[in-house]
């Protein structure tokens, strides 16, 4: 009776030590199972393969909906904006140009006025010599005629002084000489011989 005892606790014994690492393997593999799932749900989520799918997807949206905006709210004031630009720009080309040729058909207009005026003043000055020559031929002309005058009436009233002077000698000689006469020959000579000889002798 006590070796059947003995047995019966010997077999317990085992029995219960062979449960004890059974459930210790079951405790270590449940908390490993556990520290994996822990591993897994705590990974990046961008570098979580199970939600690649549902990250394209959200990130297609999300271009569409920026293109969207893009096309119909930013792409539209920029274009609108380069247009602005462009259109400012030409006209501003245009004004230039524009600018351009009023300043050359100014500066072409006044080279043209300033070669009328030029010719103008040559002309005007070619005019005032002709003239000034002209009044000095004319004056110089007045008083050759004026001096070939004076010098004709000089030379009348020379000749008639000279033709008076001579009158007066030929008197005075006809007077002297009959004087003479008279007293040298003492006869009566005639007063017309004695005339005579005395313009005779002024006219040698």
């Amino acid at each position: 009776m006590a070796n059947t005892t003995e047995t019966h606790g010997e077999a317990a014994a085992a029995a219960e030590g062979a449960a004890q690492p059974a459930d210790a393997g079951h405790a270590t593999t449940a908390t490993t199972e556990a520290g994996h799932g822990a591993e897994a749900h705590g990974a990046f989520p961008p570098f979580d393969l199970t939600t690649f799918p549902s990250q394209l997807l959200w990130l297609t949206i999300a271009f569409g909906l920026l293109y969207m905006l893009m096309s119909r709210v930013a792409l539209p004031r920029v274009g609108k904006i380069i247009d602005d630009r462009n259109n400012r720009i030409s006209g501003d080309l245009a004004e230039a140009n524009r600018l351009k040729g009023e300043s050359e058909a100014a500066s072409a207009a006044y080279e043209q006025a300033l070669a009328e005026a030029r010719r103008n003043a040559a002309a005007i000055g070619q005019k005032a010599r002709d003239e000034a020559k002209a009044d000095a031929d004319a004056e110089r002309a007045r008083a050759e005629a004026e001096v070939s005058a004076k010098v004709v009436q000089s030379e009348k009233a020379i000749a008639a002084s000279k033709a008076k002077a001579m009158a007066d000698v030929g008197g005075i000689a006809v007077d002297a000489a009959e004087g003479i006469v008279k007293s040298l020959v003492g006869g009566a000579v005639s007063k017309a011989d004695i005339e005579k000889a005395v313009k005779a002798a002024l006219t040698r």
